[in-house]
């Protein structure tokens, strides 16, 4: 039985889910999970691998790993899809609107992520580690998104 003080703050709650959802990741560099929320429910997952029927990298490899291309550079040679471009894909699949809503994401949005949280209408993201793209976190705070980093203690 849970007692009030051991209960999980809705962001602790949420950021657990998104750690969770990253265990679904295909990537061999770096194993994210998002969770998209509105009125504490939650709207869209999403992890980073390959599209869906695409082979994935922990299926053949990593090219990235294979040309020795370092991280947040050359996004463009990657198979896969980062972890909130799939729970923004996902919502938009299945038609659910994300206007208003909250992103968790195991870590900092990239710049091209960033970009699409905020034309997706999304005014707030939490994220636990950290990304170093300080021009994603300039283009939230001229966007109005509020970014907070959450405790780091797991």
């Amino acid at each position: 039985m849970a007692t009030k003080g051991s209960r999980p703050s809705w962001e602790t709650y949420f950021m657990d889910i998104a750690e969770l959802v990253a265990k679904r990741s295909t990537c061999l560099r770096r194993v994210v999970g998002c969770v998209i929320v509105k009125d504490k429910r939650i709207l869209s997952t999403g992890y980073n691998g390959a599209p869906t029927g695409i082979k994935h990298c922990i299926d053949i490899g990593c090219l990235r790993e294979e040309l020795n291309i370092a991280s947040g550079e050359r996004h463009e040679l990657c198979r896969g899809i980062h972890a909130e471009q799939n729970a923004i894909i996902q919502a938009a699949l299945h038609g659910v609107s994300i206007k208003g809503a909250t992103l968790f994401c195991t870590n900092q949005p990239c710049l091209i992520c960033a970009k699409m949280i905020i034309n997706a209408g999304i005014i707030k993201i939490y994220y636990r580690d950290g990304y170093a793209d300080p021009m994603a976190r300039e283009m939230f705070k001229e966007a109005g998104v509020e970014a907070i980093k959450v405790n780091t203690d797991k």
